[in-house]
Order: C-alpha cells, then sequence, then structure tokens
C-alpha cells in the first residue's frame, strides 16, 4: 500500500489529530514549518490541546492536524496558503447518476469529504530522513458542463521544500477520472499543473493512493530524497505479481502469450494453437488478463466479453478520441450480424459487377437497427425511411478520379510504390530466383518465371543479364510464406491458397511495370509440384487469366498487407514496449514522458481485435484467403522476417535492396526507385522525427555515463528483448544501449512504427480498398488452368468475367471487409497528430518546449514538401490523370476518411 511513512519524532511518542475534513501535516517537531513564530511546540501543548489542536497518545507515530484558526495561522507563522483545484471529468452518462452509489457519493460532497489530498515535498526531513506530506480534504466546488471542480486550502511553511507528487484518495464509492490538478500558492511559482488523465478507483476497491509527480522529469539517479520511495513504489504497484484474474479498474502491467484466439470450449473447430512462447509460433507478448484456462484446452485461455486491459488505456467513456474504436466495436456487434441475418447464404457472391457499384448508389438493405447503433454509424448507415436503413457506402476516392483504376495494369505497379503496401517490394539481386524451402518437400525450388519470359517482356529495353545488374527488376515474394499451407487451406470450404510472387521491371520513366506472376501448388495427395507463370497478354485468353492470375496476387498481398505490415509490425510488436515502459519507467523518467503519446489507445485497440477481428472465426479468418491458418501465418512471418533493427525506416529500405547508403545523398540515402512516395516521404519524416528525439534525449543524457548506469533504461530495453520479444531474445541483431546515440535510434524506430509506419498503411486503406475488386482479400477459386476440365475450360472461355466475380469475396465478406476498413481509416475529432500539441510536461521545460517548438515547424515544412511533390508532373508515381496523390504522411489533417495525417500513436 502506498502511504508515506509517519514522522518519528525524537522527544515524544505522542500522537495529534483533529476532524478530517481539515488539513494536517506529517512532520517531525515541524521542522518545515516554523511554530509560535519559530518557537518550538512544547509536549504539553499535546497534553491541554492547546493551540487549536486535539490530542490522544499512540505509541511511536504523531500526526498533527491543524485547524484554521487563529490558533492555526500563529502556529504556521511565515507559511504560504497554497489552494488546490481539482477537475474531474463526469463519465458514464445518466445511468451513472442513479442508485445507491451515486447517493453515498453526494452526501461525501456535502460533507465536503470527496477527495483526500496530499501535497508531497521533494525533499525529505533532513533531521529524521523522513518525507515531508501535507493532507486536506477537497470539497465538490462547482461544475462546468462535464468538469466537476474540487477545490482545498493547504498551508505551507517555508521549509517545506518544492512540491514533488500529490497524492490522492478517491472516497467516493466509484472511480472518478482526474483530468488535472492545479495548485496556486507557492513562493517557489506562480502555478504549478499536474496533468493527471488518470482513473482513481475508490479507496474500497483500491486502497492505494494514487501518485501524480509533477512535470519534472528525474533520470533514477537524479531522484529527490523525498520521491524515491514513491519512485519505486509506483513501479511496484503497476508490475502487479502475475497472480490472479484482472479487473477492469487494475492498473497492472504484465505479460502473457497469444492463447486467447480461440474458443475450444465452445466449438472443437474454434481451437488453435498458442502464438510465442514456443519455436513452432513464436510471437510478441500481450497483455496478462488472467482469465481461468479452457476445459478442453489447458493450454488456451478462456474467453469472454471483458478484455482486460489497465484502467488508463481505456478511455472510450471520456475521450472524444475514441470514437474510431466506439465505431470499429458497433461494426462488429450490430452491423455484421445484422448483415448476416440480411445474406441468407453466405457463400452467395456479386452476379455482375453492376451490383458491386449499386454498394456505393443504393446501398444494401438492412433489417431494422436499434436508432442506437445507427448513431455510431452515420457515414455507413443510411435511412431509407423511418424504419428501413441501407449499408450504403461512400465511393472511395480512387473509384471517384478513375472508375477503372483497378482494371489497369500500371495502377497495380504504382500501388506497390505509392499504395497501402509499400513494405514488401524487394530488389532483385540474383538470377534465377529460388526458394529456401525444403525441396525434399516442395518441390524444385527455381522459379518457373525464365529468362525467356522476362526478355519477351523487356525486349527493347535490355537483357534479364543487364536489368539485374541496373537494379531493374523488382518482386513481391509470397512463395516461402504461403506455400507450406497450400493443402491445409485447401481442405477449407469456399477459399483457396498458391505461394505466389510477382516480378515487376523499372521502365525509364521510374514505372513500375508488371512482368509475370507465379503461382503455386506443392505436392499434395499424390500430385507433383504445379506451377504456372501468367503475364500481361494482348490475346482474350491470355489477358483474363493474367487478371484471374493478379486477383490471386492481390488477394495475397491483402492478407500481408493485414497480416503482417499493420498487425503484426506495428500493432502486435509495439505492445511489448508499451508494457516495458509501464513496468520499468517511472512516470516521471524522461523516456517514459517521450514515448507515452505514441502509445495512448493502442492496448485498448489491440484488445478490441483479439476480440472479433483476429480471433478464431473473425473477420479475418472468415473473409482472407488463409482462414483459420491466418494467424499462424503472421506467427511464420514473425519468425522469418521480423528484425527490431529492421524496423527502422531507414535499414527497412536497405534490408529490401530499395536503397543503399550514400553520405552524399539526402538523408544519407541514395532510393533504387528515386520516385517511389512512401520512402520519399517517409524519409523527411523520419529525420525530422530523429532530430526532435535527438534534441529531447540529449537534454536529458549529456554523456554516455547517464545511459549506461540508468538502472530504469537499462532493465526497460532488458525486458523489451527478453520477455516482451523474449521468443528472439538471442538474435545477434538486437541494438545494445550504451550512449544517447544507441538511445536515439532505439527510440526513433519505437516512434516511427507507432506514427509515420502505422499511418502509411492504415488510413489509406478504405481509398485503395474500399473498392474491393483492387485489392479482394480472397479468391475462392483455383486457376482454370490447374486440372479445369473439359466443362470448366468452356466456362471459362464463355463467360471470363463470371468467373472472376467467382473468385471475389462473397457478398458478406465483401460489405464487411469494406465496413471495416471505412472505420479503421477514419480520423476522430479528437486525434492527437504527431507534433501538433506539446505534452504539457515538455511544455514546462523551456529546452524541451524549444525542440517541440522546432519539430512542429518542421512538420509543417512537410506539408509543403508533400503538396509540392504531388503537384510535379514529373513524380508520375504521384501526379497524373485520375491518380490520388500521395498524402498518407502528410503530419495533419482534418476529422473523417481524408487518406493523410499522422497520428502519434496506433489509435485505430
Amino acid at each position: 500500500m502506498l502511504k508515506p511513512h509517519s514522522y518519528h519524532p525524537t522527544t515524544t511518542s505522542k500522537t495529534l489529530f483533529l476532524s478530517l475534513q481539515k488539513p494536517f501535516v506529517h512532520g517531525t517537531a515541524f521542522a518545515f514549518l516554523p511554530l509560535n513564530h519559530g518557537k518550538p511546540c512544547s509536549s504539553s501543548l499535546s497534553k491541554t490541546g492547546r493551540r487549536g489542536f486535539k490530542a490522544r497518545f499512540v505509541p511511536n507515530k504523531i500526526k498533527a492536524t491543524l485547524e484554521s484558526s487563529a490558533a492555526t495561522d500563529d502556529v504556521v507563522g511565515a507559511g504560504s496558503v497554497v489552494k488546490a483545484s481539482v477537475t474531474v471529468q463526469q463519465t458514464g452518462g445518466i445511468l451513472s447518476n442513479l442508485g445507491l452509489e451515486r447517493g453515498l457519493d453526494d452526501i461525501q460532497d456535502l460533507l465536503g469529504k470527496s477527495l483526500l489530498l496530499e501535497l508531497v515535498s521533494d525533499e525529505v526531513d533532513p533531521k529524521t530522513g523522513q518525507e515531508k506530506t501535507i493532507k486536506s480534504y477537497a470539497h465538490r466546488a462547482n461544475q462546468e458542463g462535464d468538469d466537476v471542480k474540487y477545490e482545498a486550502d493547504f498551508k505551507v511553511g517555508p521549509g517545506f521544500g518544492e512540491l514533488g507528487a500529490v497524492l490522492v484518495e478517491n472516497e467516493h464509492h466509484k472511480e472518478m477520472f482526474l483530468t488535472k490538478i492545479v495548485l496556486e500558492g507557492f513562493n517557489y511559482s506562480d502555478v504549478i499543473t499536474i496533468t493527471c488523465n488518470s482513473w482513481v478507483e475508490p479507496k474500497f476497491v483500491n486502497p492505494q493512493k494514487r501518485i501524480f509527480f509533477t512535470a519534472k522529469s528525474y533520470l533514477p539517479s537524479q531522484t529527490p530524497s523525498g520521491m524515491k520511495r514513491l519512485r519505486k513504489e509506483d513501479l511496484v504497484a503497476v508490475r502487479g505479481n502475475g497472480k490472479g484474474e484482472r479487473k477492469k479498474s487494475d492498473r497492472i502491467y504484465d505479460y502473457a502469450v497469444y492463447n486467447d484466439l480461440g474458443d475450444p470450449d465452445s466449438n472443437p473447430s474454434l481451437k488453435r494453437p498458442v502464438l510465442g512462447g514456443n519455436q513452432q509460433f513464436p510471437y510478441p507478448r500481450r497483455c496478462r488478463t488472467g482469465r481461468p484456462p479452457c476445459k478442453t484446452d489447458p493450454e488456451a485461455e478462456s474467453r469472454s466479453n471483458f478484455f482486460y486491459v489497465p484502467r488508463d488505456e481505456e478511455f472510450s467513456a471520456v475521450k472524444e478520441k475514441s470514437f474510431s474504436a466506439t465505431t470499429l466495436y458497433s461494426v462488429a456487434h450490430a452491423l455484421v450480424p445484422s448483415l448476416e441475418s440480411a445474406i441468407i447464404d453466405k457463400h452467395l457472391g456479386f452476379p455482375y459487377f453492376t451490383a458491386i457499384d449499386e454498394l456505393f448508389k443504393e446501398g444494401f438493405p438492412l433489417p431494422p437497427m436499434e436508432g442506437f447503433w445507427k448513431s455510431l454509424l452515420p457515414r455507413l448507415i443510411k435511412a431509407i425511411s423511418t424504419d428501413t436503413s441501407a449499408l450504403l457506402f461512400e465511393p472511395p476516392e480512387t473509384m471517384e478520379r478513375d472508375s477503372f483504376f483497378w482494371f489497369r495494369d500500371e495502377e497495380f505497379g504504382r500501388q506497390t510504390l505509392a499504395g497501402i503496401n509499400p513494405y514488401p517490394l524487394q530488389l532483385v539481386t540474383e538470377w534465377p530466383i529460388k526458394s529456401k524451402l525444403d525441396p525434399e518437400i516442395y518441390g524444385d525450388p527455381v522459379s518457373a518465371i525464365s529468362k525467356e519470359c522476362v526478355e519477351h517482356q523487356i525486349r527493347g529495353y535490355m537483357t534479364l543479364e543487364e536489368a539485374v545488374e541496373q537494379k531493374k527488376l523488382f518482386v513481391l515474394d509470397y512463395y516461402d510464406l504461403l506455400l507450406p499451407y497450400v493443402k491445409k487451406v485447401r481442405e477449407l470450404p469456399e477459399t483457396t491458397l498458391y505461394g505466389s510472387r510477382a516480378l515487376f521491371f523499372l521502365d525509364p520513366d521510374e514505372a513500375l511495370r508488371p512482368l509475370a506472376i507465379e503461382l503455386a501448388r506443392p505436392p499434395m495427395d499424390g500430385k507433383p509440384l504445379w506451377r504456372d507463370v501468367y503475364r500481361p497478354s494482348w490475346h482474350s485468353s491470355g489477358a483474363w487469366l493474367w487478371r484471374l492470375a493478379k486477383a490471386h496476387l492481390l488477394a495475397h498481398d491483402s492478407c500481408y498487407h493485414q497480416l503482417v505490415s499493420h498487425w503484426l509490425r506495428t500493432h502486435c510488436c509495439t505492445e511489448p514496449y508499451i508494457i516495458a515502459t509501464h513496468r520499468q519507467l517511472s512516470e516521471m523518467h524522461p523516456i517514459y514522458r517521450l514515448l507515452h503519446p505514441h502509445f495512448r489507445y493502442t492496448m485498448e485497440i489491440n484488445a478490441l481485435a483479439r476480440q472479433f477481428l483476429i480471433n478464431a472465426d473473425g473477420i479475418i479468418e472468415s473473409s482472407f484467403s488463409p482462414g483459420k491458418y491466418s494467424m499462424e501465418i503472421c506467427s511464420i512471418a514473425y519468425k522469418l522476417q521480423w528484425r527490431f533493427d529492421h524496423q527502422a525506416l531507414p535499414a527497412d529500405l536497405i534490408s529490401r535492396g530499395m536503397a543503399v547508403e550514400d553520405p552524399d545523398a539526402p538523408h544519407g540515402l541514395r532510393l533504387t526507385i528515386k520516385d517511389y512516395p512512401f520512402a520519399n516521404d517517409g524519409l523527411v519524416l523520419w529525420d525530422i522525427l530523429k532530430e526532435w528525439v535527438s534534441d529531447y534525449v540529449n537534454h536529458y543524457y549529456p554523456n554516455a555515463s547517464l545511459v549506461a548506469s540508468d538502472e530504469e533504461l537499462q532493465a526497460w530495453w532488458t525486458e523489451i528483448r527478453t520477455v516482451g520479444h523474449g521468443d528472439k531474445k538471442d538474435e545477434p541483431w538486437w541494438p545494445v544501449l550504451k550512449t544517447p546515440e544507441d538511445l536515439i535510434h532505439i527510440i526513433t524506430t519505437i516512434a516511427w512504427v507507432a506514427s509515420g509506419h502505422h499511418a502509411s498503411v492504415n488510413f489509406g486503406q478504405y481509398a485503395f480498398a474500399g473498392y474491393f475488386p483492387s485489392r479482394p482479400t480472397i479468391a475462392r477459386r483455383i486457376m482454370p488452368t490447374e486440372e479445369a476440365t473439359e466443362k470448366e475450360w468452356e466456362f471459362f472461355k464463355k463467360k471470363p468475367e463470371v468467373l472472376l466475380l467467382k473468385f471475389f469475396p462473397s457478398q458478406i465478406q465483401a460489405t464487411t471487409v469494406m465496413a471495416i476498413l471505412d472505420v479503421l481509416s477514419n480520423h476522430s475529432p479528437g486525434e492527437e497528430y504527431l507534433g501538433e500539441n506539446a505534452e504539457a510536461v515538455w511544455a514546462e521545460n523551456p529546452v524541451i518546449k524549444a525542440a517541440f517548438e522546432k519539430f512542429n515547424g518542421r512538420l509543417k515544412e512537410l506539408e509543403g514538401i508533400i503538396d509540392e511533390r504531388n503537384a510535379n508532373k514529373d513524380l508520375q508515381n504521384r501526379n497524373g490523370a485520375g491518380i490520388v496523390p500521395y498524402e498518407f504522411l502528410k503530419p495533419f489533417s482534418e476529422p473523417g476518411v481524408t487518406g493523410k495525417g499522422v497520428p502519434y500513436s496506433i489509435s485505430i
């Protein structure tokens, strides 16, 4: 329990106390409060109760309560009156004002006993080594809108020192959300503001007092004496003991493996393997919830409607910012069930392309829905009449600019550089392309894309050898990741899978031209390895086969984008950073305060994902090609591909052959493709972010010894490596943490992943995939060239368009994913954009405040740079007829589906 230690005077063992609503002081002989104009208080004062004191004796403790009276003023002497104002945001709606607890809390307000505040000095008493504290009850003063003000007065003597923290005890029977504490009257500062933005549980639920430190940041070795114990005990409080089931009110941060995605107790078919903690399926750790194991599978954690996140990670009842998360919940729990009841045949596809277009014109009729749900989804659900609604989608910007954009091969190539999945593209450095899979199991590792095939496509430009040497060939390669799952996926209904790769040629105009798509089925069911290569063709049959192959490749790219580029590399891998930061870095640590805005809302949105996006039979499994094996494939991608050092944008580009180091080039890199919008804009943002982090880190760590000796920082980095990403703890590529430069690189990488990386793969999803033929999430039929009967081949020749529609997602799959993408692409009204507003604790420090203003200014310059690039006619990957400008990394945005804006954190 967090309680400041009482003072133990050497002259008496008596305890003084008064009525609880008055200010009172803990101390020894009032060393920091001059008594009777500097005269020490005699022991007879305690016995007689003179000067407004009432007394009783308790061995070995002394507590004094000062009454607000003339006698008190005489005792305090030269002390000052400090006024505290606490802002509590009212939450919960009309139902929160009903019931017994509300009545009891009203009584507490009337008695002036709503909040017990305790001021803690940053220095200890020099004589006893004890902390110096002053207590007072805050009474309810007024209410403005949802903000309720509580006020308290403190008598603070000149020997108190500077304020280090405020302890808060909630005397209500319901939790309170404290936004800030403002103190006026200290002789060294006109106003002290402590930003809280935190839930405080009733003392009846959690007897530990909440600690709110002032805005001053301290390394552990620099912690003022009065704060050392509180600093350590606050960290102990949030770590928990690793036992028991977490409650909603807890603020415990701990680790667990992903063993709660399945639900075998409800249906054996929903059993899923544990991800993390084993060599077969390594994975980052999630937040521990402590739910009991499943009855039918002891290794799996049981599921419930409650997915715990630490209390301060869940702002849905308070923050307007959480509107997107609330809308996402509404889509999963109201809209999807309505669609399922409206569409009887879940495998029914779209009969014509015009039927797809109707989703943006007339909409999809829905069964009656409660007005509450409709009000949460105004962009998606439109009223047709008083009792009838329709799911009506807004046309994506790509479709509005060019309704045939999805059909064009040049757009297929352009989107690999300027679309929502710019991460998988790699330079071809060797020929032939080879698989790394075991040839004894998966057959010939040499790609079926031959030299002749390539040179047939690039004739007139150069030979294949020249193309490789001049860095003109690029590949999207999902062959090794998907081929081992082809047999398993094909046993599932209404889906199929291939190992796949697509080859591109960079033409003189810096445009990527698709050359070939390879699809492969491994040896299975007594059949040998089957592979085929498809190319753009002038012949009608070849052209339609190319479109069918492209549908498969794009479905695989969509799967990789959602499972790896988006979920794994941002949401999933960031959660261990958040947990370690709270467990190992004090809230007064400067690195905690630097990282904190990059972590807001992420754990809450990840918990929602585990509830209905990535869970067994959830939206991902129901709508993407790999089905129930989707998360296994995600784990394999983590195993084979994820490295922390490659999450930094420059290192990522170099690792894929998309850039080389060049000290004379901008950003120290020379891009392999000059017109690469994601990399062009991303490197500017990376440099701006790194400069801000450098200014911040160098202020607090002017020399390397401070980094090496920072016990909290070293424990933080060790825990990230050995626990949060423990399945990769022995990898040699983990950066060391010895110098400020090491720290700058680590922090910049984490901040980039949460901001720039996530923004680049998230907020354009509806624009580029809202019209699902552009990026289908599933291909449901095998290619007609793979074991097609004569009848099937004839059907392909007569109705290739109908066959393509059969490849595409079903009506329920398409509309569900479209609704989800619309919400994921949306900026909430309260979005917190990178560098737009300084954290309150940054603004308190003049050096950090100046660095932030420079950071903000450079981000505004980036907005102009991106606008200029989008207006440049020579940059054909971001400018041209029907082309959507590349704005994913423009720092700021208005609310809505805008295709721009970089929030601090993974907030949706």
